[in-house]
């Protein structure tokens, strides 16, 4: 964040509008006019109140404003940042590189196969290899579907229905990426570099329609899988089948806020909630 905030100019004495919009205002300006970047962190509610000259409950109401445009997202112990304006796959990895600053990292992820959070993973871990990460422990859960039950989805074109040559490949996939995510992070563990690494991945016989990323039990990233009809080379042979695709599709962003009935808070108590229950009841163990 830029050290000088003379962009955030002052109050108004004589505008009508109370102090808590005025300050909604300057801010809301900051971050179109790309003053304050999107992960830009904004100065705290003491350094906001005291610019201004206002209580601090006077700048909580403004960042409230701010929150309930979706501009910002608070994060507890950490402040008010610049929400993420292009929402979309790449944007995961600075966010995760970001969770592993914590001394204790948990990621939770489910979906189709998890190559994007194996990608993500790699460059947070290459960090941790070469010192400039050093979390304590790291926990890893990964949530995917079965390919080898019959499934809706991937699904031969010309019948609409389950193939098991389609099927193979997506377990192909699908077992290349848990795979890449169990090895390289227990590889930290086996070089010494982490205290304490665990990798868990269980396995479900619903379709994947969504995948869902939690980090640190904080932060959620939700997005859609569009199904698209596509040509791919089964046993050598070109066969067109309804596929799940995952890459660049828009995520959306929810973070734990310091206030309980916020969306933010609520969208990601729901996600765990969700997850822990799919993982205790219906899911299964991975045998890689």
């Amino acid at each position: 964040m830029t050290e000088n905030l003379d962009f955030l100019g002052q109050l108004d004495p004589d505008d009508p509008k109370q102090a808590s919009q005025q300050i909604a205002n300057k801010l809301r300006a900051a971050i179109l006019t790309r003053r304050l970047e999107p992960g830009d962190k904004l100065p705290s509610q003491p350094d906001l109140a005291a610019r201004y000259g206002v209580a601090r409950e006077t700048v909580k109401r403004a960042l409230e404003l701010l929150r309930a445009e979706r501009l910002i997202v608070t994060r507890q112990g950490s402040g008010a940042f610049v929400r993420a304006q292009t929402q979309r796959a790449v944007e995961l990895r600075p966010h995760i590189e970001a969770s592993f600053e914590r001394p204790h990292v948990t990621i939770d992820f489910a979906g189709f196969s998890g190559e994007t959070l194996r990608d993500a993973l790699a460059e947070a871990l290459d960090k941790v290899r070469v010192g400039r990460l050093a979390p304590e422990t790291i926990a890893v859960r990964v949530l995917i579907s079965d390919m080898t039950a019959p499934m809706a989805l991937p699904a031969r074109a010309e019948t609409q229905s389950d193939d098991p040559a389609v099927r193979e490949r997506a377990e192909r996939i699908t077992r290349r990426a848990a795979d890449g995510i169990i090895d390289q992070v227990a590889e930290l563990g086996d070089l010494g570099l982490i205290r304490s690494t665990t990798v868990e991945v269980r396995m479900h016989r619903a379709s994947p329609l969504f995948k869902l990323y939690i980090l640190n039990g904080e932060e959620v990233f939700y997005g859609f899988y569009p199904v698209v009809e596509r040509t791919v080379s089964i046993k050598g042979e070109p066969m067109a089948i309804y596929d799940l695709m995952g890459k660049d599709v828009p995520l959306f962003h929810y973070a734990v806020t310091d206030d309980d009935a916020s969306h933010g808070t609520q969208f990601v108590e729901a996600s765990r909630q969700w997850f822990d229950s799919v993982w205790s009841t219906i899911a299964y163990r991975y045998d890689g």
